[in-house]
């Protein structure tokens, strides 16, 4: 029994197996206001003068609500905005077992990172479940060490970079290293993009004057060496500074050994991979609606599947994101040219039930480190954990009620993203969560929306915990 003196127990989900970062088993839950009172046996008496809601989890698993580390909502590239706000993004993740997302703050050109990341903070309030927050550097100038220290006191500890995108996102090399190590003075960390953008340039060009610029040729538009010639750039940068480093998307498995190569080495340096590059790959290109799976990086081989499969579970990979972009099938289709069109998928609703189907039931992943992957190691990344992340006493009471035999089809018109399609369509998923929890407010139940007026919070961070489970 795991307990926390406090106030009367007001939820009780009961009957279940619990699953943390560190051990499962047959548990129950007691709830108090906003946080976890205690893990108790099952059929522990309650306290004297409890009269709580008891919610049924006989047959399923409770598991810690999933924190995403990586979505973007409402999020402008180029001539392209996503499609969903904080109302119907976080609907999506809630129906999806997340109840933590860490959008970005990416300026526009000429923007003012700070003022970016307070603009995007206010929005959380809208939401259906919490939001920490990633902000965005473009370009250095003397302004950024006091924008920095700002961002850290307010608790946004994360900084994104981006080494591509010219003209639009793309920070260059002096920016890159100046962010890097002032972060890691103050107690915060660098999240990078890595594709070397001249070797970008230089794969789309040719493409261009020969096969094609077209979403049939995108893989080939931006290779794996781009991915793999930045990461180990950005790593010297780190080491150089004994700054901390994450590294976003990871899609191959020689970006993924970079990585772990250097944190062997006493480099805090962290993996990320996202659900699309785990289970799709590059024959998507050569279908009727190659469009629909144009995202940076691109789908890669099956065999690079395979060895990016097997980083999950050798541990070398730390966190699973979705990459979260809700573009639909008009935007994707408003030009054939890859260059101009809007990169990404669409994946908070999908990232754990896809995720879990594949590696849980699929390959046997166990509980455990399901979930570390997807809510324990990003909340610990992110400054969150414990207050999220985890099932513990005096941690925010989100749960999630996982039906671990529920076998559905994907199919857009059961989701609740703002787009009209998913790259997942057609997919028999096993394992769905079927009811969430947001700090002791049940949200979803048995499958159906059941909040009432939004209840979201900024999540405010308190630095990167750089020890993992």
């Amino acid at each position: 029994m795991m307990t926390d003196n406090g106030a009367a127990v007001d939820l009780v989900v009961r009957g279940g197996t619990v699953a943390t970062e560190r051990w499962h088993g047959p548990a129950d839950i007691w709830v108090s206001g906003a946080v976890v009172r205690a893990i108790v046996d099952r059929g522990t008496p309650l306290p004297d003068g409890s009269a709580p809601r008891v919610v049924d989890a006989a047959g399923k698993l409770v598991l810690p609500g999933g924190v995403d580390p990586h979505c973007h909502v409402g999020f402008t590239s180029g001539a392209f905005t996503t499609l969903d706000d904080y109302a119907q993004a976080t609907t999506a993740a809630v129906h999806g077992g997340t109840t933590t997302i860490v959008d970005f703050a990416i300026p526009r050109p000429g923007g003012v990172p700070l003022d970016t990341a307070r603009a995007q903070r206010d929005k959380a309030s809208a939401g259906f479940c919490d939001s920490a927050l990633h902000a965005c550097v473009i370009e250095w100038d003397d302004s950024m060490p006091d924008q920095l220290d700002t961002l850290v006191e307010e608790g946004i500890v994360t900084v994104k970079m981006f080494t591509t995108y010219r003209g639009e996102t793309m920070a260059n090399a002096d920016t890159l290293h100046r962010v890097i190590k002032h972060l890691g003075r103050i107690g915060g960390m660098a999240v990078i993009h890595c594709e070397a953008n001249h070797i970008v340039e230089g794969a789309q060009g040719d493409c261009a004057a020969g096969p094609g610029i077209d979403p049939h040729h995108h893989h080939h538009s931006r290779p794996e060496i781009a991915e793999t010639a930045s990461v180990a750039e950005l790593i010297a940068m780190a080491e150089s500074t004994g700054a901390p480093i994450y590294f976003v998307h990871q899609s191959t498995a020689a970006a993924v050994d970079l990585v772990a190569d250097a944190r062997r080495r006493g480099v805090a340096a962290f993996t990320e991979s996202v659900v699309h590059h785990l289970v799709l790959d590059e024959t998507v290109y050569d279908g009727p609606d190659a469009e629909l799976y144009v995202c940076c990086p691109p789908l890669r081989p099956r065999s690079a599947v395979t060895e990016l499969q097997r980083r999950v579970f050798s541990g070398e990979v730390s966190t699973i994101g979705s990459d979260h972009c809700c573009y639909d099938t008009a935007q994707k289709r408003t030009t054939d040219d890859v260059r101009d069109m809007p990169n990404g998928l669409p994946g908070v609703e999908t990232r754990l039930p896809v995720f879990f189907s594949e590696f849980v039931i699929g390959l046997g992943l166990s509980l455990e480190r399901f979930v570390q992957l997807t809510a324990s190691n990003p909340a610990r990344l992110n400054g969150i954990y414990p207050q999220k992340g985890t099932i513990s006493p005096g941690s925010d009471a989100d749960l999630v009620i996982w039906d671990p035999t529920l076998s559905r089809e994907v199919r857009i018109d059961d989701l609740h993203m703002a787009t009209d399609y998913t790259p997942y369509e057609g997919r028999v998923v096993t394992g769905w969560p079927v009811t969430t929890i947001v700090r002791g407010n049940v949200v979803v139940e048995d499958g159906a929306f059941a909040a009432g007026d939004p209840i979201g919070r900024h999540v405010v961070a308190q630095g990167p915990s750089l020890a993992l489970c």
